[in-house]
């Protein structure tokens, strides 16, 4: 399997791809990696580190032909590799392509992965290993053209599948890097729950972080929760209103911090000239998950209601997603835990619906959904 990995400047994508090469060694599977990046730079030996993308258009396409060439060489010797890129740049040049098509349709890659992190974070590392001076807004932008352009990759070769995967907690979406490439007849799910308004019912949010990681457990699973920004726009509000200019904010992906993160300050008055665009991208970014999955799995928990009633824990998102991978032809699973009986809007578009996570994951492997189908799952 030859997979395209793309993500704009700021992603740390070349730590986070060998983690994912030492997670495939740990499971017996031979997987490598290529960094064009490096490849660049071998190439260029008087060009210091960091500096690459300064130099003139003329002579960083030649070195990034260069490199492919090299990657072209090397592909028939590795069994599973992935090919550490980028789509686009956006620098001192302006916005520009960071590809050829006709190398890429002779390179023929399986899979194209658009990698994706919370933009705080890469807005972080982008100012810590570079000397440039971009706003959150910038990030924001760059990652949509990142998206759109390494979909275009795909659409030039015939039979290739573009996704979209989250950093989200590492060891986690390693496992969804991995299966992706040496396991691809995986069923792939979508999990669907509640976000922002259990963001304060702990006892909610284990139920949810459980219900996840059973999931991903049997299934490579792309979890909308893995890409958390909502939570930095509520605390950028919260700080606008207090009359704060600055917040210090750790990262999150859904239910708490991402394993090792710093606090990170953070403009107020640039997180809210994102706003819309958070709503946008989660909006985009969400449908686009489902759209790539095989199925999705929603849980609807009871939430405590006014007058000690217990009452649906069903968001407006949830229902969109419901709705979306109906309207999608997608198989869509729901695990209904209220009292009270879903409304014909849920049962209607559902193909099954369950009262417990295991009764779920008990019927879904009577049918046989563990484990590998063909390539590609058809």
């Amino acid at each position: 399997m030859l997979a395209i990995v793309t993500g704009q400047v700021g992603m740390d994508k070349k730590p986070y791809l060998e983690g994912v090469k030492r997670f495939a060694h740990e499971q017996g599977e031979p997987l490598e990696v290529l960094h064009v990046g490096d490849i660049m730079y071998r190439e260029a030996p008087d060009v210091p580190p960091g500096r690459i993308l300064d130099l003139p258009l003329s002579r960083l396409q030649t070195l990034r032909r260069a490199a492919l060439k090299d990657v072209m060489v090397e592909t028939p010797k590795h069994k599973n590799l992935l090919v550490n890129t980028h789509a686009t740049f956006r620098w001192r040049h302006g916005l520009f392509s960071a590809f050829d098509f006709d190398q890429i349709q002779r390179l023929k890659p399986d899979v194209f992965i658009a990698l994706v992190d919370n933009i705080e974070v890469v807005h972080e590392r982008l100012h810590r290993d570079h000397v440039v001076d971009a706003t959150l807004k910038d990030c924001m932008v760059w990652r949509e053209e990142e998206l759109l352009a390494t979909e275009l990759m795909s659409q030039a070769v015939p039979g290739s599948r573009f996704y979209i995967v989250s950093r989200g907690r590492h060891e986690e979406t390693h496992r969804t890097m991995f299966r992706l490439i040496a396991r691809p007849g995986m069923k792939k799910v979508y999990p669907s729950f509640p976000m922002s308004h259990v963001v304060d019912m702990p006892e909610v949010l284990a139920e949810i972080d459980a219900f996840r990681a059973a999931l991903a457990e049997h299934f490579i699973t792309f979890d909308p929760g893995d890409v958390d920004e909502k939570l930095l726009l509520d605390r950028a509000l919260e700080a606008a209103r207090e009359g704060q200019d600055i917040i210090e904010h750790e990262a999150h992906s859904f239910g708490g911090a991402k394993k090792g993160s710093a606090p990170i300050r953070v403009k107020v008055r640039e997180v809210l000239d994102i706003a819309g665009d958070i709503d946008g991208q989660i909006y985009m970014r969400d449908f686009k998950l489902i759209d790539q999955s095989d199925m999705i799995v929603s849980l609807v928990p009871e939430l405590p209601g006014m007058g000690g009633k217990d009452i649906p824990g069903l968001s407006s998102g949830v229902e969109r997603e419901l709705q979306h991978a109906f309207e999608h032809a997608k198989e869509v699973y729901v695990v209904w835990k209220p009292k009270k009986p879903p409304s014909p809007f849920i049962t209607e578009t559902s193909t099954k619906i369950f009262k417990t996570t295991e009764e779920a994951l008990s019927y879904f492997e009577q049918a046989g959904m563990f484990g590998e189908r063909n390539l590609f799952g058809q």
